[in-house]
């Protein structure tokens, strides 16, 4: 990261506080992402970090604080307005759509982008027809990204659970996000797995001039790949910065990382 990206903020996250009923479960929270950062969210469980990407996303409202993203205050926009200004994420829990094939998850979201109507797809018109095969190449051609080409006609339901992760991933660039929101991306992968996670995050970031933000537990993982962190305990943000500083932080130490 060069310190003219650090400087360029993409998105600023002012006193979010998310509040169900007596429970607070993020409090205050504030930082800002610097566009092309790798910018990871860690914390015990239970810290916050699913229902800060679900503010982020417009899934739910937050209780008070503002959402600035590329300057526009987009705190009260439902989850479609997100998506289109170009905020993508993927899921703790799996969303696939189990019983189509790995191709069709992914062209399914790319259909987003496709400049044919309706008119056009129920007569055959030969610009839904060539809309529907560039639809159908640029899904294989982020099946190939993610190292899943050769399961294209698979089911998703069929896939191992490493590769439902990382097809979700797939499907999440076909919305051609500036912004990608991984959450816990590394869950069931094997050490191997992870380390081929790291690398293709990086050049996710690389080739589609992406920010990355993502929720992680796998440590390594996170103090090796990310520009900047912010560590949550019950909904506070009690460390942010680079992962060195976040590292040694004593209030990280014991809430999270322990004495090792």
């Amino acid at each position: 990261m060069t310190n003219e990206q650090q400087l360029t903020a993409i998105l600023e996250v002012k006193g979010i506080t998310r509040r169900f009923g007596g429970l607070v479960a993020v409090n205050e929270v504030s930082f800002t992402v610097g566009k092309n950062e790798i910018f990871g969210v860690i914390g015990p469980n239970g810290a916050g970090k699913t229902t800060l990407f679900n503010i982020i996303t417009g899934l739910m409202p937050p209780s008070s604080g503002k959402l600035i993203y590329q300057g526009e205050d987009i705190t009260k926009q439902k989850p479609y307005q997100i998506a289109g200004k170009g905020i993508a994420r993927t899921f703790q829990n799996l969303r696939l759509f189990r019983n189509l094939s790995a191709l069709e998850n992914v062209a399914i979201a790319n259909h987003i982008h496709n400049s044919s109507n309706f008119f056009h797809g129920v007569f055959g018109l030969p610009k839904a027809t060539h809309q529907e095969q560039k639809t159908y190449q640029k899904a294989l051609e982020l099946l190939e990204l993610v190292g899943l080409a050769d399961c294209a006609q698979q089911q998703a339901c069929n896939l191992a659970y490493g590769d439902q992760r990382r097809l979700e991933i797939a499907r999440a660039l076909a919305l051609k996000p500036t912004i990608l929101l991984l959450d816990e991306p590394a869950a069931g992968m094997n050490p191997n797995e992870k380390g081929a996670l790291s690398q293709l995050i990086r050049q996710i970031r690389h080739d589609f001039n992406l920010t990355v933000l993502l929720i992680e537990h796998h440590v390594p993982l996170v103090m090796g790949l990310c520009d900047s962190i912010a560590v949550l305990h019950f909904g506070q943000l009690i460390a942010l910065g680079k992962p060195e500083t976040v590292k040694n932080d004593p209030a990280v130490i014991e809430a999270y990382l322990g004495d090792e």
